[in-house]
Parts: structure tokens; C-alpha cells; sequence
């Protein structure tokens, strides 16, 4: 039995329907992600890989500007804005609809993504850990908001991975923020329960095992599995060669009710979500 649900996204006043699970692409404009290939950093390269992945299927692009790689180059928000209006500038230049998340955990810069830039969604990492403001600066701009999971930050998540039960106690962090979200009237909250963020590889697996329990939040639920360590670490191979890993746990999602897969390699993704519906939704 198939777990997705339909659900609704209300952008900039114009309610999208979902009755299938989407697709997001990624974009990265930093030098130091940790899979390079996903790195563009000139307007050229990031029209051309956002042509490819729209055509590939991409329903969403969600688009960075500062590393969440343990150890990369801190940069300061101005450096991150001015990234990413390179990068809106250069997507919507393709593709003026699409819709568009930033993937940032400043409040500054998710405020000025959506007031100038004309980006769509917030996706943050922190899950409002590293700016206090957040919660406040996405209910005040009224936009979707992603909400992941993680503890400390990028440089100390992987110290704070101690968990009772890793399952039930990232359960209890989420819903204690959804209801947080929903008292200052956010509205449209989709949830990611941060594979690789504080989570060793059992854990991560314990999570995905477990990870249909995560529909009682009764929200729509993104998994971003793509080419992490989760995947090469335990089959002793680089995230250059983690696509078919990626797929298989992307496939495990979907039969688990995932609504949308974040991913670097766009047609394989649909593929399997195209496969999906045509095995479980006719």
C-alpha cells in the first residue's frame, strides 16, 4: 500500500495541488559542497543544469548558497544573498515559475530571498536552531517553510548523535516545532527528518526503516538521502558512485509516503516516482 497523500502548498496566494510525489533539484552555488558535482558557480552552468533537470522532470529547484559540509568555508550573509541572486537570476531567466526554495538557516537571508529575489520557500537545516529569528521571519512573510531535523551545527551535529530512541525522540523535536510554527500561524510546514544531520549511518537507517511513522505529523514529508554518506560509507564507495544507493533509498521512501525527494540526479528520481504510480495508483 501506497503512503502518499495528496497535499496543497499555498505560493504567494496561489494554492498548488499535489497529487503525486515531487521532485526537487538541487543547486548549489559554493565551492565546497560535498558532492562537487552539484557545485555551479557561474550564470552559464546554472541555466544549463536547470534547462537539464526541468527537463528531466524536476518539479521544485532548491537552491544554496552556504555549505552545510562539516568544515566548510564559513561565509558571511551578504556573501550568501549575493550567491544566491546570482542563482535566482540565472533560474529564473530559464524558468520564471518554477517554484524555488532556499535552502539557508539565516533568518536575513530567508527574508531577503523571498522580499527581492523572488524565491518561494524556506528550507532550513537547522530547523530554526541557528537563528532565533526564523520561526518569526517565516510566519511574517507567510511562505512555506521546510522544517529538518538537526542538533548543534554543521561542525558539531556529528558529536550529538546520542539518541534513546532515535526515532521517537526526532518525532518529539519536529512536533514540538510544528505546533511552535503553527501558534505564529505558518501554515504550510513540510517536514525532513535530516538524514546525516546528527544521525550516525545506523541511525539513519533505523529512521528510513521507521519512517512511515513519520506520516502521523500530517504533514507533507521530504527525504534528502541524495548521494550522502548513509549511502557509500557502508558499501565502501565515493558519492560519485552512491546514484543506484540513492535510488534504492529513494524508492523506500516513496512506498513509505515521502511527498518530495531533494536529489542531484533529477531523472532517476522520477523515474521512480513515475514507476511508483504506475505500480500502486492505478
Amino acid at each position: 500500500m501506497l503512503e502518499f497523500k495528496p497535499f496543497t502548498i499555498n505560493r504567494r496566494g496561489t494554492l498548488l495541488q499535489y497529487d503525486r510525489p515531487l521532485v526537487m533539484g538541487i543547486i548549489n552555488v559554493t565551492p565546497d559542497s560535498f558532492y562537487a558535482e552539484s557545485r555551479v558557480n557561474d550564470t552559464d552552468t546554472i541555466k544549463r543544469r536547470v534547462a537539464t533537470m526541468i527537463e528531466e522532470g524536476a518539479d521544485w529547484i532548491d537552491l544554496g548558497g552556504y555549505s552545510s559540509r562539516p568544515g566548510a568555508e564559513d561565509v558571511s550573509p551578504q556573501e550568501e544573498i549575493d550567491r544566491l541572486a546570482a542563482g535566482m537570476q540565472a533560474i529564473r531567466s530559464v524558468n520564471a515559475d518554477i517554484p524555488v526554495s532556499i535552502d539557508t538557516f539565516r533568518a536575513e537571508v530567508a527574508e531577503t530571498s523571498i522580499t527581492q529575489l523572488d524565491a518561494d520557500i524556506i528550507n532550513d537545516i537547522s530547523g530554526g536552531n541557528l537563528d532565533d529569528r526564523m520561526f518569526d521571519t517565516v510566519a511574517k512573510l507567510n511562505v512555506p517553510y521546510i522544517l529538518m531535523h538537526m542538533r548543534g551545527t554543521p561542525s558539531t551535529m556529528s558529536s550529538l548523535d546520542r539518541y534513546n530512541d532515535v526515532t521517537a525522540e526526532v518525532l518529539a523535536e519536529l512536533s514540538a516545532k510544528i505546533e511552535r510554527l503553527s501558534l505564529l500561524g505558518v501554515k504550510d510546514i513540510i517536514v525532513d527528518p535530516g538524514f546525516g544531520f546528527a544521525k550516525n549511518v545506523e541511525q539513519n537507517y533505523t529512521l528510513l526503516r521507521n519512517l512511515k511513522l513519520f506520516n502521523i505529523l500530517d504533514r507533507p514529508l521530504l527525504v534528502g538521502v541524495s548521494r550522502k554518506s548513509m549511502i557509500y560509507r557502508p558499501l565502501d564507495i565515493t558519492p560519485q558512485q552512491s546514484l543506484n544507493g540513492t535510488t534504492v533509498i529513494n524508492t523506500i521512501s516513496l512506498l513509505s509516503g515521502a511527498a518530495i525527494l531533494r536529489v542531484h540526479d533529477v531523472k532517476e528520481a522520477a523515474e521512480a516516482v513515475k514507476i511508483i504510480n504506475l505500480t500502486y495508483r492505478q
